[in-house]
């Protein structure tokens, strides 16, 4: 076999990683959004979350399976995102820059949340302005939740609360966004 048909296989290993990453990437990716201030710095810290599972994992030293993989994911995302936070905040003081929202429009191109089939960007723009102007500990919560599909019991291990407070900033999460929405609606700013 030439090198160049060894090269273009791939291991059932890699290929099982490959799948499992396409189904649990944007998922991932969503949290860090949430978690970071840039989309560029989300891009960075989910990086370097799944370099260090990948670490952790070929050296032997990861517990649990594939099942453990996610909620591993979600733990370092935000460590390594309140890490970079500090680091940067840090930064602005001894720089003496503009503040973070100066900084963040600075980043380039916006990405959306969510997709419509019907392209409704302005609905779209809606939802994600109200999920994004929560407070944090509801917006991780609702985010992990909804779009990462996890249980209560392990988003309170990936946030370090009880399996209880994680219920409870959900429910109070979507109380705020409802409340949000029912006001933008009532202004007639949205349609759904």
């Amino acid at each position: 076999m030439s090198s160049t048909k060894a090269t273009q296989q791939t291991s059932p290993a890699t290929s099982a990683w490959r799948a499992w990453l396409d189904e649990h990437a944007p998922k991932l990716f969503l949290f860090a959004r949430n978690q970071t201030r840039t989309h560029e710095d989300a891009q960075d810290v989910l990086q370097d979350a799944i370099v260090k599972l990948v670490g952790k994992i070929r050296e032997g030293e990861f517990v649990g399976g594939q099942e453990a993989w996610q909620p591993y994911l979600y733990t370092t995302i935000r460590r390594l995102a309140i890490d970079l936070s500090r680091k940067e905040d840090r930064r602005r003081r001894r720089e003496d820059h503009v503040s973070a929202e100066v900084e963040s429009d600075r980043f380039g191109a916006f990405h959306p949340w969510f997709h419509s089939e019907g392209g409704d960007e302005e609905n779209r723009s809606q939802l994600e302005a109200a999920l994004k102007a929560l407070p944090e500990k509801f917006s991780e919560v609702i985010i992990m939740k909804v779009w990462g599909e996890r249980t209560f019991a392990e988003i309170g291990e990936a946030l370090d609360v009880s399996q209880n407070t994680a219920a409870s900033r959900y429910r109070y999460g979507l109380e705020a966004l409802k409340r949000e929405l029912g006001t933008a609606r009532r202004r007639g700013d949205l349609s759904i």
